[in-house]
């Protein structure tokens, strides 16, 4: 079936007032491409103001708390992140993964928050370069899926991001063939475990996304949009991502 393409930015932590302009500046040249679905995920700080500088624009989190409310300094949860005004949320992203301890678990009752709260997820998995180097990529992602990823939910509010963690921000990037081989393992385990609703989710690539390389990975095997970092902070660099998953339609 076609899947609407779709292409993420995450400002990670990048961003203060005056950036918003940027954000309007993305948004108001990303609808030159009506066929493609675009997002960003700026800091918890600025949603509010992204979201209404850019009204309708899709605006998320790039975490949020199991917990829908409590004693968790510091934390941000789910139905705040609605309440500000966004439409989605980021978990498990390997930085959360790798840095803060987060297990499958973990990001699974986070996926479940984010659903509850009304929400659309975006999932991450991926593997460090340890492990593609020993051949173990594919199991060690699977297991991912099979520990991360919830039971019950609507198939057009959950997209599952593969960001090899060995090439996020390092200008490494897999062959389009792994690419292809690890988006293709991964709709096959969601098609073994949820049915014809496998066919309906959207599978991201992550890591190292550029306007030079856009173009060949989205158009790999099971592509379907793009999660992207250090390129989404900007027009320049982020429109040619989207304009290059316009052009595979």
């Amino acid at each position: 079936m076609a899947r609407r393409k779709y292409v993420i930015g995450n400002w990670k932590m990048n961003g203060l007032s005056a950036t918003i302009a940027d954000a309007q500046a993305i948004f108001a040249a990303a609808g030159d491409h009506p066929g493609v679905d675009v997002a960003l995920c700026p800091p918890f700080t600025l949603i509010g103001a992204m979201v209404a500088a850019v009204p309708g624009a899709a605006v998320g989190g790039q975490d949020c708390h199991i917990a829908s409310s409590g004693a968790f300094t510091g934390s941000v949860a789910a139905p705040m992140l609605a309440d500000a005004g966004a439409s989605l949320v980021i978990v498990g992203h390997s930085e959360r993964r790798e840095g803060c301890g987060e297990s499958d678990a973990d990001v699974r009752a986070k996926a479940e928050a984010g659903l509850a709260a009304g929400l659309s997820v975006i999932l991450c998995v991926g593997e460090p370069r340890a492990v593609r180097e020993s051949g173990g990529a594919i199991d060690h992602v699977l297991a991912q899926i099979a520990g991360s990823v919830p039971d019950e939910f609507a198939a057009d509010r959950l997209a599952i991001a593969y960001e090899p963690i060995w090439a996020i921000g390092t200008g490494l990037v897999p062959t389009v063939g792994d690419v292809a081989a690890m988006h293709g393992a991964i709709r096959g385990a969601l098609a073994a475990r949820f049915g014809a609703a496998a066919e309906e989710m959207r599978l991201l690539y992550g890591g190292s996304v550029n306007g030079d390389n856009a173009a060949e990975l989205l158009d790999a095997g099971d592509v379907d949009g793009a999660l992207v970092g250090g390129a989404s902070l900007t027009a320049g660099k982020f429109l040619p991502i989207v304009a290059a998953a316009a052009a595979l339609g």
